[in-house]
C-alpha cells in the first residue's frame, strides 16, 4: 500500500473553479486507474482556501502511472494558475 497526501492552498476567489476540476480528477482516477484504491478530497470550513487529498495506491508504481495519466496532466495544467501552494507527501505501509 502506498499513501499520498496533498495539501493545496488555493488562491483567493479560485475555489469555485478549482473544486470541479479536482472532483473530476479524483473520480477519473478511481474509475480508470486499477492501482488507485482511494481518492478523498477534503476541506475544512475553518481553512476556506485549503484542500486536502488522501490517496491510496497499490504501490509506488501505481502512483507513478497516475502522475503520467492524461487526465492528471490535463488537471495539473488547468489548475496551475489557481493554486498558491501544493505540498505532496508519500508514505509506504510498514506493517
Amino acid at each position: 500500500m502506498f499513501a499520498v497526501t496533498v495539501l493545496f492552498q488555493i488562491k483567493e476567489r479560485q475555489m469555485d473553479d478549482f473544486l470541479p476540476l479536482m472532483f473530476d480528477n479524483a473520480q477519473t482516477s478511481l474509475k480508470t486507474e486499477p492501482g488507485c484504491r482511494q481518492f478523498d478530497v477534503c476541506a475544512d470550513p475553518a481553512r476556506p482556501r485549503g484542500v486536502f487529498l488522501y490517496e491510496i495506491y497499490d504501490d509506488e508504481a501505481a502512483f507513478k502511472v497516475h502522475l503520467q495519466s492524461a487526465h492528471f496532466l490535463a488537471f495539473d495544467a488547468k489548475v496551475a494558475d489557481l493554486v498558491e501552494t501544493k505540498t505532496v507527501q508519500t508514505y509506504r505501509q510498514v506493517m
